[in-house]
């Protein structure tokens, strides 16, 4: 997720587009409406980072109504995507949304929609210009689908709830099927009052909104999931609610005068208000606070509120109050109470484990998994479980309990393991790799190897201490980026303008990307002899050439210095006489990198 982020902010400095995130969310932060923001969606600038932003991403390969995937983006240059997207956006039409049914746990199914990959390009744009506005407007305690929040930083906000805010009774409201009835209406005016005062832009969304979904028809409320814009949105739809519980307790006005801002609690105490904090992720949210009765009052207020002023219903059997040190509460695949800590029960701390939801969905997968391995194992198959071990361990760290959880789940497929141990799929070894030494060289446990590949230990893993994130941080703030964000200090912001700006005009979108990202990745130098280069002096070259089926893709490329790129590509470099030196310039190791290139081009290697 980090990673994800950092290379979100790289490709904004890509494009020199940075800056001008950091004053629309200054702009916003000090009140300021926005009237003008189509230009800044249809700039170059901002098609082409929307563009980088979706190529990587995994929904960029599903098909919409239309059946383009980014493949159809990938072909085409510059010049003709952004032709397309100013054309696409001068009277705005959205393509019909493609309607798949994904299964959920408890055997229903969820809706998603997905948009046109043209479509979704568009609604990248907008997603991009809309986001450090609506940023300065955000409630602090709203974790899900904005930059630099995850998961882990909405359950460290209930675990302080418990631990140190001392509110061990939690309201479970559930929004019965919130995306699919979001009143568009309703929706508008949220944009107008949050600063989208474009009317242009709001056309666009309202169009965006009512795009007709394949089998269903036209829609009269409800954002879609699968869009790109629709997490956006929901944020907006419910940033009300979070304001409105804040303003009960946490940013209400108190006549009782305080010096320091960690004194406010304190003369909130000598009010008659209750006390309440709401901690959402999406369109999941719990509510805290300190005793039964408030809990209830606070049910009924919020089931009215949603009703009356978003015209949302609350599902009654999915909603409740809990009393975190009886029983507990399930978030975000966590379950949490309060506990007595110490053998003098002197408070209550968090106790959390893996839910037993997701606790059976895990244990699932991995005797899907080593099932599958077991019918045909490949080494893409271990690659696949080590990634998924890695992934599932990142995410359930933040519980208290989460090594007695996973030791259970070890427990649960060892049959499976045996199996595969007595075939000789897994076999026993003593090795050790970069990523066994980083996570798990401290814990004792009997590695696997399989295809020549460690298995990565399904057990091994401690509950990692998490804390509450600064509700102030920012990505639209230069210091605050600092902390996630090293500088690019092997590739100047000149150089990457160098190379966006290079004329190109006859290749992909793809290749100019790809271009950009491989000369950071190689820190500028050149592929073959390892010295730094300038854009004006280097050349990005198809390992596989394009007429021999060559793609663009990030793989089959390398930065090269130009005269090296004329010695792979001439058949016998050495009949002259200026080829023939650059080539005895050249030791033994970069002449191998050079011979390797000539010979998928297929030339002969040359001898000095």
């Amino acid at each position: 997720m980090a990673d994800l982020m950092v290379q979100k902010l790289r490709n904004n400095e890509y494009f020199n587009v940075q800056e001008k995130f950091d004053t629309l969310y200054a702009e916003s932060k000090n009140g300021r409406y926005f009237k003008k923001l189509y230009d800044l969606i249809v700039s170059e600038e901002n098609i082409l980072l929307a563009y980088r932003n979706m190529k990587s991403n995994t929904g960029s390969k599903t098909k919409g109504s239309n059946g383009h995937t980014i493949k159809h983006l990938n072909k085409m240059n510059k010049d003709m995507l952004i032709k397309m997207a100013r054309r696409k956006l001068e009277n705005y039409k959205p393509e019909m949304v493609r309607r798949v049914m994904i299964p959920k746990p408890n055997g229903d199914k969820r809706p998603l929609g997905i948009p046109t990959i043209e479509d979704r390009l568009i609604q990248q744009m907008i997603l991009q210009v809309l986001e450090p506005i609506v940023e300065a407007k955000f409630h602090p305690s709203s974790f899900g689908f904005r930059p630099h929040r995850n998961t882990h930083d909405a359950l460290a906000r209930c675990y302080h709830m418990v631990n140190h805010s001392h509110q061990h009774f939690v309201v479970d409201v559930d929004i019965k099927g919130f995306f699919d009835n979001v009143n568009h209406k309703k929706l508008s005016k949220q944009l107008w009052a949050i600063g989208i005062r474009d009317k242009k832009v709001l056309s666009i969304i309202s169009k965006m909104l009512k795009a007709e979904i394949d089998g269903e028809g036209v829609p009269d409320k409800g954002t879609p999931q699968g869009g790109i814009l629709s997490p956006l949105l929901s944020n907006i739809v419910l940033n009300e609610l979070d304001w409105w519980i804040s303003n009960q307790w946490e940013t209400k006005p108190t006549r009782v005068n305080y010096k320091l801002k960690r004194n406010r609690t304190d003369a909130l105490k000598k009010t008659r208000l209750k006390p309440c904090y709401i901690v959402r992720y999406a369109d999941d949210f719990k509510i805290f606070t300190n005793s039964y009765e408030n809990a209830r009052k606070l049910f009924i207020a919020v089931t009215k509120w949603l009703n009356e002023r978003l015209g949302l219903d609350v599902s009654p059997d999915k909603s409740k109050i809990t009393n975190l040190r009886k029983n507990g509460t399930d978030f975000l695949g966590v379950r949490f109470r309060a506990v007595q800590k110490g053998t003098a029960k002197t408070g209550y701390i968090v106790n959390s484990k893996i839910s037993p939801k997701a606790k059976e969905k895990v244990t699932k997968v991995y005797l899907y998994k080593l099932s599958q391995i077991r019918k045909s194992p490949t080494p893409k198959k271990i690659l696949d479980l080590n990634a998924f071990t890695l992934g599932i361990h990142n995410y359930y760290k933040i519980a208290t309990r989460v090594s007695v959880d996973f030791n259970d789940v070890r427990h649960t497929i060892h049959f499976k393991i045996k199996t595969l141990m007595y075939r000789n799929i897994f076999n026993p070894t003593t090795e050790k790799n970069a990523v066994i030494e980083k996570f798990y060289d401290d814990f004792n446990y009997k590695r696997f190897k399989s295809n020549g590949i460690l298995v990565y230990p399904f057990e091994s893993i401690r509950h990692q201490i998490r804390g509450q994130r600064d509700p102030t941080f920012t990505v639209y703030n230069k210091e605050d980026r600092q902390r996630i964000h090293r500088e690019l200090i092997h590739v100047t912001a000149i150089e990457i303008e160098h190379l966006r700006r290079g004329n190109f005009s006859s290749k992909s979108t793809l290749y100019e990307n790809n271009r950009i990202s491989k000369y950071v990745a190689q820190k500028g130098k050149c592929h073959i002899t390892g010295e730094r280069l300038m854009p004006i002096n280097c050349v990005c070259h198809h390992i596989l050439p394009t007429k021999m089926g060559g793609t663009d893709e990030y793989d089959n490329l390398v930065i090269i210095k130009k005269d090296y790129h004329t010695l792979i590509h001439t058949k016998f470099p050495m009949k002259d006489p200026a080829k023939v030196k650059l080539v005895y310039s050249l030791d033994e190791k970069a002449l191998k990198k050079l011979n390797k290139l000539r010979k998928v081009v297929g030339f002969q290697a040359l001898v000095v």
